[in-house]
């Protein structure tokens, strides 16, 4: 009889996972896929509004600035409010943003919505990840990395949709169907998606473990930090490096289509590797990976150097995964949307300022030692790994 009874209750908790993972990952691809239909609409926009490159470039760093800057104030308001109703008016502000967009008359009415857009993009991050952490408890690393994952499937659709859409009808017109599906998504997360509850709800009183936690998390930020860099830093160089060798730009596309391919991979696959061997195990394989694979890019000719670049993209993304599911074990319970969103404005921040640092250095030595000060910081990783691994519950025993 007990049997049974515990069967009866795992069903309806499998399928508010299932169900809290589904709609996290279809929001996690309409903000992704946002965020980099950008990059699509920028030469219209020039065209449009006669915009020099530094108003372009302005008009994204208002979307991602607004993102990364407000992720940390959404993860404090989701300690007093139901993280769902945050998601669900995060999703729709973000929805509306680009309807602004649409009715835009100039610059600045451009700027100002996407910089709504954008606002609206700063809660999926820390509430979807916390929600899919909670839902899947200890075992939730493998199903981030899917979260993480169904990210990068809407940057490839979003963007690949809107060129589409931009042959048959405006620019204008391309963004308020777009705006409608992000309302669609909106009312599935009302419809569909189970509660996610208050941060202060789900307090505990684990102070030692919690202090433990705190120092682990910082080793983790950290790796995130370096980690991000060096995929930025990396793939800043990779387009010269290759025309260096005789690429021509189809093959400069290519090669990039093929990091980013392995790359989506990687952050499916490296959080269930995670949840089997450990997170030291996993991060010294991908990031030693990358090291390697880095300088055999260097070395290598054209043709053999783009052969690997699947598995270097594999590397470069595999970690993230990783790091994204291990947040949960080193923060107390009501304040994982708190910690997911000082991860995210961390790396978020890595992103935007890695490729201006090694483009320093690329000016200063060139892109082939900038690149191979890539590999570098991915070493410097693996200490930081094991300083790491002392917090964590899957790794203690093997450090």
């Amino acid at each position: 009889m007990s049997v049974s009874v515990e069967a009866g209750t795992s069903r309806p908790d499998q399928a508010r996972a299932t169900r809290t993972l589904t709609v996290t990952g279809l929001n996690h691809a309409l903000h992704d896929g946002y965020t980099d239909l950008i990059y699509v609409l920028l030469p219209v926009w020039q065209a449009e509004f006669a915009l020099s490159y530094g108003l372009l470039a302005l008009l994204r760093g208002l979307y991602a600035g607004a993102m990364a800057g407000l992720q940390i104030p959404v993860g404090r308001l989701a300690e007093r409010i139901d993280g769902k109703i945050i998601l669900i008016a995060g999703t729709a502000l973000s929805a509306l943003g680009y309807v602004l967009a649409g009715f835009s008359g100039g610059v600045i009415g451009l700027g100002l919505a996407l910089a709504l857009s954008g606002a609206g993009s700063s809660t999926q991050h820390p509430i979807a990840s916390s929600a899919v952490s909670r839902a899947y408890g200890a075992a939730a690393r493998g199903p981030l990395g899917i979260y993480n994952f169904s990210g990068d499937l809407g940057k490839a659709a979003i963007p690949a949709a809107t060129s589409i859409l931009l042959v048959i009808m405006s620019w204008r017109h391309t963004l308020l169907v777009l705006a409608l599906a992000g309302l669609l998504v909106a009312v599935r997360i009302a419809l569909w998606m189970p509660s996610v509850g208050k941060g202060a709800e789900r307090k505990t009183a684990a102070a030692s473990h919690h202090a433990s936690a705190g120092r682990g998390f910082s080793w983790l930020l950290a790796i995130g930090i370096l980690d991000t860099a060096v995929r930025m830093g990396f793939l800043t160089f990779l387009p010269f490096l290759l025309r260096d060798k005789g690429a021509a730009l189809p093959t400069n596309g290519l090669a990039l289509a093929m990091v980013f391919i392995g790359g989506a991979a990687g952050k499916f696959t490296c959080g269930w590797l995670g949840a089997r061997v450990g997170t030291l195990r996993t991060v010294l394989i991908t990031e030693g990976g990358t090291a390697v694979l880095i300088l055999a890019v260097l070395m290598l000719p054209l043709a053999p150097a783009i052969v690997l670049l699947p598995l270097l993209g594999l590397m470069l993304n595999g970690t993230s995964s990783v790091l994204y599911g291990t947040v949960p074990e080193l923060t107390p319970a009501h304040q994982t949307e708190r910690a997911f969103a000082l991860f995210y404005t961390g790396t978020i921040g890595s992103g935007a300022i890695a490729p201006v640092i090694y483009g320093l250095l690329g000016d200063a030595l060139g892109p082939t030692l900038a690149t191979a000060a890539t590999a570098l910081t991915a070493l410097a990783i693996c200490p930081l790994a094991v300083a790491l691994a002392r917090h964590l519950g899957d790794d203690r025993a093997t450090t």
